[in-house]
């Protein structure tokens, strides 16, 4: 649902949010109806970022297309059902090809093809970070940084957008791993880590609400974000 917020306005920008539980929300939301219902008392509407992106940017009408444990091929598989009607949209994705034994280099080669479909189908194109993962640390970091560096590398390749989540959650005191408050489980973000995404990926969105024109300067955006 999106939140009403202040300063809504008929201009809309709707995006795809095509990706994992990260996106769906998990463990506490999730787009699907069925799961609503099995999380109970516990659910929170508020626990996804693109809730926090949309009340960053009232112009944002993001549909949530997550899936809790999705592979980089499996959320592949649901693209074209997500975009239509779409402007824009946000490919999250390939923390469960690593957890699954797969390499950085095969989930980065379904992210691209996935981009270039976003990209044929005249949609403005992001692409987000993995994020930090606690519980697989430190065995997880390596793979994840190099999984994160091949996705700038994409973006820069396409011209698209790439959302910093690995930055919006990173413990500075503690590189690797999320903050303790931005975590609720040591894999999934908090409440409060889902407002950091989601603020961060309002921040992103704007320029790439359309493909970028090809004379123009589209280049992947990458955006500080440091604690409160």
């Amino acid at each position: 649902p999106r939140p009403d917020v202040p300063g809504m306005t008929a201009e809309r920008i709707v995006v795809a949010a095509l990706g994992d539980s990260v996106t769906a929300g998990t463990p506490r939301w999730d787009p699907d109806p069925d799961v609503r219902q099995r999380i109970g008392r516990n659910l929170d509407e508020r626990h996804q970022w693109p809730y926090w992106a949309m009340r960053a940017d009232p112009r944002l009408d993001i549909r949530n297309h997550g899936v809790n444990r999705e592979r980089t091929d499996e959320i592949a598989q649901r693209l074209q059902a997500a975009t239509a009607g779409a402007d824009t949209l946000v490919i999250q994705a390939g923390i469960n090809d690593l957890v699954q034994g797969r390499t950085p280099q095969s989930a980065v080669a379904a992210i691209r093809e996935m981009t270039l479909r976003g990209l044929d189908l005249d949609l403005g194109v992001i692409v987000a970070e993995v994020l930090p993962w606690n519980n697989g640390y430190p065995r997880g970091e390596r793979p994840i940084r190099q999984l994160n560096e091949l996705l700038h590398a994409l973006a820069e390749a396409e011209r698209v957008g790439v959302v910093p989540f690995y930055a919006a959650v990173e413990d500075p005191t503690r590189p690797g791993r999320m903050r303790e408050n931005w975590t609720d489980d040591g894999n999934h973000p908090s409440l409060a880590g889902h407002r950091r995404l989601g603020e961060m990926a309002a921040s992103t969105l704007s320029p790439y609400s359309r493909r970028p024109d090809p004379g123009g300067g589209g280049h992947a955006v990458g955006l500080s974000c440091t604690p409160p």
